[in-house]
């Protein structure tokens, strides 16, 4: 069966439903797109959907760009230099509410879960386990909070020098996993004002950006004591000997969401099915490297070339396929530290999006409260679950009409959720607190650390 008959197929299956038989067919807008990437495992759904040649038979010739840091590739995609991006998560959400540049991103689709770690330096690490003993062993249990820190965050006070970390960007997962991570043990990572945007008022620990790939560089030279990021860069920090990774983010909250593809609103106005056929491909890549162990180790090694990642395959390894080094020699299964397509991992729930803007008020980068009402308003303005599931639908659709397109990776309706875009309210966070997405306010009101 080809391509032609399938559509032809289509059309007389559709005879009688008017419009919707013509939005069936993906007659794509644009056939040559440039998209942008951070040198970082979790791009691995763009980077596998063009080698595979996901994105190719959906009529697209794609260009991969890796982009020098967050800020640029977001300002590339608003201003059309780039036709989509591997972004933060919440990138689309602070560009949409007006935190940093103002720009309405939307998202079909949702890159990945966990993916992160916090790294300290060595120094650091020995303190920890200085002010707690059960750290003291090879193989120390997890997750590992920040307790053994704050008293030397005092110390460091009292010096006049406060300790400083890096993240990756003042709206990244990993710029609230970090802050979260240290507010469970009472430590302040400060707060952002109308006045104050690097958010450090009344910080015991002064938060930094640090590009992900200058990371290691920079704890190695004592400018930052310790960061959060993605792969592989805390496993870079082991090899090298300058750091010890002491939790994962899947530690802090599990199955957290990471990444996402974003695009303008405009960008989709003008090319609606091509949307649908990236999205399409995306769902395609996710599902491939989930699919089995040796998808993974070949998705390590495609990652590895200079052109993507550029990292060494077993640095990248590490936590692709499966475990995580925390230190030399420890080696802890983690099956679940990247996740691109299990648990619906790349469905745009909007109870994901609600749990950023809980965080961008929380540490105040949004200066106001707002009803319930609001956050799922937003929610539904920047996540576009109605474009994911079209393309879900057409690929059903292809296994049907094609199988044979479809020996690596196939799909069931059991793939897809049946959700109302809320995921059930969970507690599996370091601190055990309940989140609900349908009751952010409620949330938000139930940490002791939190911005007026």
């Amino acid at each position: 069966m080809n391509r032609t008959w399938k559509i032809g197929m289509k059309l007389l299956l559709l005879a009688g439903l008017g419009s919707m038989a013509q939005a069936e067919i993906l007659d794509v807008e644009k056939q040559k797109l440039k998209f942008g990437f951070i040198k970082l495992t979790d791009c691995a759904p763009l980077v596998i959907a063009k080698e595979k040649g996901y994105f190719e038979e959906e009529g697209l010739a794609v260009e991969l760009e890796a982009q020098s840091n967050w800020k640029v590739l977001l300002d590339r995609v608003i201003n059309g230099e780039l036709d989509g991006a591997h972004m933060l998560a919440g990138q689309p959400i602070a560009a949409t509410v007006g935190f940093g540049t103002k720009a309405d991103i939307v998202v079909s689709y949702s890159l990945d879960y966990n993916g992160n770690g916090i790294t300290v330096d060595n120094a650091l690490w020995e303190a920890m386990k200085k002010n707690d003993p059960s750290l003291a062993v090879p193989e120390p249990k997890h997750p590992i909070s920040a307790d053994s820190l704050v008293p030397v965050v005092e110390e460091y006070k009292t010096k006049g020098t406060p300790m400083k970390m890096g993240m990756v960007f003042p709206v990244s997962t990993h710029n609230y996993e970090l802050r979260y991570w240290l507010a469970a043990s009472g430590i302040s990572p400060g707060f952002y004002t109308e006045t104050d945007k690097a958010g450090v008022t009344d910080a015991d620990v002064l938060l930094s950006v640090t590009p992900p790939p200058q990371m290691p560089a920079t704890l190695e030279a004592g400018t930052i004591q310790a960061y959060c990021v993605g792969e592989p860069w805390n496993q870079q920090a082991v090899k090298m000997g300058i750091g010890v990774p002491v939790t994962t983010n899947y530690d802090i909250w599990k199955n957290n969401p990471e990444k996402v593809f974003g695009v303008t609103k405009g960008w989709t106005e003008e090319n609606p099915n091509t949307w649908i056929a990236v999205t399409k491909a995306l769902i395609r890549a996710g599902k491939w490297l989930d699919a089995s162990p040796e998808n993974r180790v070949e998705a390590a090694k495609i990652l590895s070339r200079p052109e993507y990642v550029g990292a060494d395959f077993e640095v990248i390894a590490n936590s692709m396929t499966g475990t995580f080094e925390f230190n030399p020699g420890f080696k802890r299964p983690m099956p679940d530290f990247n996740v691109f397509f299990r648990y619906y991992a790349s469905y745009p729930f909007y109870s994901d999006a609600v749990w950023f803007l809980t965080q961008m008020r929380r540490w105040g980068q949004l200066q106001e409260d707002k009803p319930d009402s609001w956050y799922d308003e937003m929610a539904k303005k920047i996540y576009r679950p109605d474009i994911y599931k079209r393309a879900a639908a057409e690929l059903l659709d292809d296994v049907e009409f094609e199988p044979e397109r479809f020996k690596d990776v196939s799909f069931t309706k059991k793939d897809f959720p049946e959700t109302d875009g809320y995921k059930p309210a969970t507690d599996e966070f370091i601190d055990g607190k309940t989140y609900d997405g349908k009751k952010p306010n409620e949330y938000i009101q139930s940490f002791k650390i939190k911005a007026p």
